[in-house]
């Protein structure tokens, strides 16, 4: 969750604990962009049900909780589309965690359409409720962001507005928890 910026009162030394807002320096990508990359995410797991027979319904599954860590934070829907997906605290592409917590949701839907008894109503309710909740949070949110993205801390960026920019600034350590970044270094630097 996002919260305002606070200022503690100064100490007897002057010094003044600053504790910054989370937010995003990204803009809000284009929904027709995201819409369309989701559209060929669900095609290409729909072909990985029906080419993987018996194994299907969990290869698809698979792909829709993982795809968004596949390719420096795009799915092939997101790459075709031209979109990324940012872990947020440490402004990388997200990763295979990061995917699988974001399209949790998504995956919630298909478990319920794995139900014995329940089946494809159980699927189609559970598309319609959180389908429309995501739906709902991707319009309202500023930076649109949706349940998923607030539980993984991710967010959903134009291509071509982190293409210009690196993801991690020079002489900045980029550290969150279970996150190791090295710098790049001259391979020359490594020849004896």
């Amino acid at each position: 969750m996002r919260q305002p910026a606070t200022m503690a009162a100064p100490d007897r030394h002057g010094l003044r604990l600053v504790n910054e807002a989370e937010g995003s320096p990204y803009p809000k990508a284009s929904l027709v962009l995201r819409g369309g990359a989701r559209l060929i995410d669900l095609a290409v797991a729909v072909g990985l049900y029906r080419v993987t027979g018996p194994a299907g319904v969990l290869v698809a599954l698979l792909y829709l909780l993982f795809a968004d860590g596949m390719l420096q934070g795009q799915s092939v829907g997101k790459k075709i589309f031209g979109v990324k997906v940012v872990y947020l605290p440490t402004r990388t592409p997200a990763r295979h965690r990061d995917s699988v917590l974001r399209n949790a949701p998504f995956g919630l839907v298909l478990l319920l359409g794995m139900m014995p008894e329940l089946g494809m109503g159980a699927f189609l309710a559970g598309a319609m409720l959180v389908g429309g909740v995501e739906a709902w949070k991707v319009l309202r949110d500023p930076l649109g962001m949706r349940l998923g993205d607030d539980w993984a801390e991710t967010q959903v960026v134009d291509g071509k507005v982190v293409a210009g920019q690196g993801f991690v600034r020079s002489g900045e350590a980029a550290r969150s928890p279970g996150r190791v970044m090295l710098e790049r270094t001259d391979p020359r630097e490594f020849k004896s």
